[in-house]
C-alpha cells in the first residue's frame, strides 16, 4: 500500500505556471505507475497525465499536451506535474494516483488506479 500527498496548488493568472508535487510513502514508489487526474465543479474526474514506473513512458490528455509535463524522481519518492500556459478551464482539484499493475505502459482510466491523494486546488483566473 502507498500513501499519497499532493502539494503545490494555488491561485495563478491565466498564462502562468504551477508545479504540483505528489509525495509517496509506504511500499516502494518505483513499483507504481503514477497518474494525475482533475475534477472541476459539476464535472466528472478526468485524466490529465500518467507516467510509467521507470519514467520511460508518459501519456497526456489532449487538452494539456504541450503545456503540462509529468515527471518522477524515484529516489525522492515524488512525482510532479509542471503546468504552464494555464487557462481558466484548467481550474480544478488535482489528484495524484498510483497504479500497482502496469509495468511498462500507462492507462488513462481512473479505475486502474488503486491509491489516491486528497487533492490540491488549482485556480486559474482570467
Amino acid at each position: 500500500q502507498v500513501q499519497l500527498v499532493e502539494s503545490g496548488g494555488g491561485l495563478v493568472q491565466a498564462g502562468g505556471s504551477l508545479t504540483l508535487s505528489c509525495a509517496a510513502s509506504g511500499r516502494s514508489f518505483s513499483s507504481y505507475a503514477m497518474g494525475w487526474f482533475r475534477q472541476a465543479p459539476g464535472k466528472e474526474r478526468e485524466f490529465v497525465a500518467a507516467i510509467s514506473r521507470s519514467g520511460s513512458s508518459t501519456n497526456y490528455a489532449d487538452s494539456v499536451k504541450g503545456r503540462f509535463t509529468i515527471s518522477r524522481d524515484n529516489a525522492k519518492n515524488t512525482f510532479y506535474l509542471q503546468m504552464s500556459s494555464l487557462k481558466p478551464e484548467d481550474t480544478a482539484v488535482y489528484y495524484c494516483a498510483a497504479d500497482p499493475r502496469r509495468t511498462v505502459f500507462v492507462i488513462k482510466n481512473a479505475s486502474g488506479y488503486d491509491y489516491w491523494g486528497q487533492g490540491t486546488q488549482v485556480t486559474v483566473s482570467s
